[in-house]
């Protein structure tokens, strides 16, 4: 079984991953091509090109780079067409996998076509779901209301999970941590998580890192780590170093849940982190911002309540949300403070919880597993249907 994975987005990228350990028990021979980031090469993967070409959110953050992206579409079609798998797999990055779908389409590519995380049509653009149905033949969705808005149009959807729940956070290893990183064993640590795309940490660093002095001020003994990946690892550093407060970079993912697990709270660039954080009992806010003219448009085209996944869950704010134009120092900082109270955060740790409960399929399987039920059904049909 040949399997073609197209992601380019971080979140997607873990996701994948995940899948792939799946695959891998339940088809040892499976082999795997495509375009995909650090953890699913973690787990012997080889990226096609490097996923971070594509990992770019807003309209006008995408003008500069859409020479690269149109040639890395054209890259991967060419790939698609000479690996011929037996199942493409594209996970999350609605905007690129859309484009490169259209162009299997228009060359009558007849390969079972699966979309892992479903765009939220329920959010903004409520069109998408018919142009998901139209250019896909399965689709997996992460939370329980969503395939009600595809199967209208005939798409089979089916509900796994999210793998963010299975990860062992249990078995994370935080002994000597803070000597590894001349943490003083009195400090308080605090985590900020500025996203891994260099448009985010552009835009998102400045933002935290002045919330992050505004904490130091009010708090006696503070310490600022800062979990990153490799390819914005050195900018990160570079911005941060600058400043006099103490903090450090660190990259992987145990050291990045060392940190979540150590720490009093954290800020966060909104997306699938928050899921991490809560499976690791870490008090935490998410805000997130765009170019001045994405904010505008955004703020008129996107009529959700709630942007954080536990939030749209549990139909409240159990994790604050400082968006577009809250996406402030001052209004970040006040609310991370309210932390240091043991009530504030424990009451948050335990909604939040009762929330990403609702992000299992079902009782005795995990995400993935399912998801992976999910890929060999689709290729066994396409077996049946070469006879």
């Amino acid at each position: 079984m040949k399997i073609y994975f197209v992601t380019g987005e971080p979140s997607g990228d873990i996701l994948a991953s995940s899948l792939i350990k799946a695959l891998i028990k339940k088809a040892p021979d499976a082999e795997f091509f495509g375009v995909g980031g650090e953890t699913m090469k973690s787990c012997g993967f080889n990226s096609l090109f490097d996923m971070s070409e594509l990992s770019v959110m807003g309209f006008f953050e995408v003008l500069p780079r859409l020479p690269l992206i149109l040639k890395r579409l054209k890259q991967t079609v060419a790939d698609i067409e000479r690996v011929s798998p037996d199942v493409i797999i594209t996970v999350d990055s609605w905007g690129f996998v859309s484009e490169l779908l259209s162009r299997l389409r228009k060359k009558n590519v007849r390969i079972p076509k699966i979309h892992y995380v479903a765009p939220q049509v329920w959010a903004w653009k409520k069109g998408r779901a018919k142009k998901v149905a139209r250019l896909t033949d399965c689709l997996m969705t992460l939370l329980p209301n969503e395939p009600q808005y595809f199967e209208k149009y005939g798409l089979k959807s089916c509900f796994v999970g999210h793998p963010v729940v299975e990860t062992d956070m249990d078995s994370i290893d935080t002994d000597g941590f803070r000597k590894r990183h001349g943490i003083p064993e009195t400090a308080e640590i605090y985590t900020v998580l500025p996203g891994s795309r260099n448009s985010e940490v552009k835009r998102l660093v400045p933002v935290f890192k002045k919330a992050a002095q505004i904490i130091a001020e009010k708090t006696e003994n503070p310490f600022f780590v800062v979990p990153t990946v490799e390819t914005v690892a050195k900018t990160v550093e570079k911005i941060f170093k600058s400043e006099k407060i103490p903090c450090c970079t660190v990259t992987g993912r145990s050291e990045r849940y060392a940190t979540f697990k150590l720490s009093k709270a954290a800020i966060a660039a909104s997306g699938t982190v928050s899921l991490e954080l809560v499976r690791c009992k870490t008090p935490h806010i998410v805000a997130y911002r765009f170019s001045s003219i994405t904010n505008f448009l955004a703020d008129i085209l996107i009529k959700v309540k709630y942007a954080n996944l536990i939030n749209i869950l549990c139909s409240s704010e159990i994790i604050p949300e400082f968006m577009l134009k809250r996406c402030r120092p001052d209004l970040i900082a006040s609310k991370i403070l309210y932390f240091r109270d043991k009530t504030v955060a424990d009451s948050q740790i335990k909604q939040s919880e009762e929330g990403l409960q609702k992000l299992y399929p079902s009782a005795g399987i995990l995400p993935s597993e399912r998801a992976a039920e999910i890929v060999i059904e689709i290729f066994l049909e396409k077996k049946k249907t070469d006879r």
